[in-house]
């Protein structure tokens, strides 16, 4: 049963594929569905990106479809980069670019107020019009310079106090249990697992 993520980014691809196929699911991304209009992400906030994401691919590909948007709030920049924060440096610019105005922007402010999360919202979508969401965060601080090789975006320079790495130097699987998009998916599994075997069920009484 397939379960099309709404993103083309390797990375985040990669990360979803390993905390949603046990569900069952043959996950696959948008390169799978070339023809899938660009969505515009103009929502005022994660979840009314997500929705609209995942509500759009569902429409398009006819399949159940999972849409996340996420980003770094820094309390000091008064929770910037936020929705913003895959354009933080502007359009066309990379994960470098944005870490280091981040860098730019907090150079000089002390540990203790570098407080930050990352925040995910996920959303299911149906063929059908039906939209689940849930969301997760996770507490760290921004670093003064990149740690680690792993992860993308911001991972360099949000650091776990609790683990004493930042999520670039994390092992993986430990990032995936206690990650914002971790923890907004252990939610979400439920409602996963719930549908899977409502599709399945329908599926088997119209002998398709």
């Amino acid at each position: 049963m397939k379960l099309v993520l709404a993103t083309r980014n390797p990375g985040k691809v990669r990360e979803l594929n390993q905390l949603l196929s046990p569900l069952g699911y043959e996950v696959v991304s948008l390169d799978q569905y070339p023809g899938v209009p660009v969505i515009i992400e103009d929502g005022a906030t994660f979840k009314d990106n997500a929705v609209k994401k995942a509500t759009t691919v569902a429409r398009f590909t006819g399949q159940l479809a999972l849409a996340d948007d996420s980003g770094l709030e820094v309390d000091f920049l008064g929770g910037a980069p936020g929705v913003h924060s895959a354009r933080f440096a502007g359009e066309g610019h990379d994960d470098r670019a944005n870490n280091e105005k981040l860098l730019r922007l907090l150079a000089g402010v002390p540990p203790e107020k570098r407080a930050a999360r990352f925040r995910c919202v996920v959303a299911v979508a149906t063929p059908a019009g039906q939209v689940f969401t849930a969301e997760g965060t996770c507490e760290g601080v921004i670093t003064d310079e990149p740690r680690g090789e792993g992860g993308f975006g911001y991972d360099p320079l949000f650091y776990v106090p609790a683990y004493g790495k930042t999520f670039a130097e994390l092992d993986p699987a430990v990032k995936n249990r206690i990650s914002h998009r971790g923890r907004a998916l252990a939610l979400m599994r439920e409602i996963l697992a719930g549908l899977r075997e409502e599709i399945k069920y329908i599926d088997g009484g119209s002998g398709g």
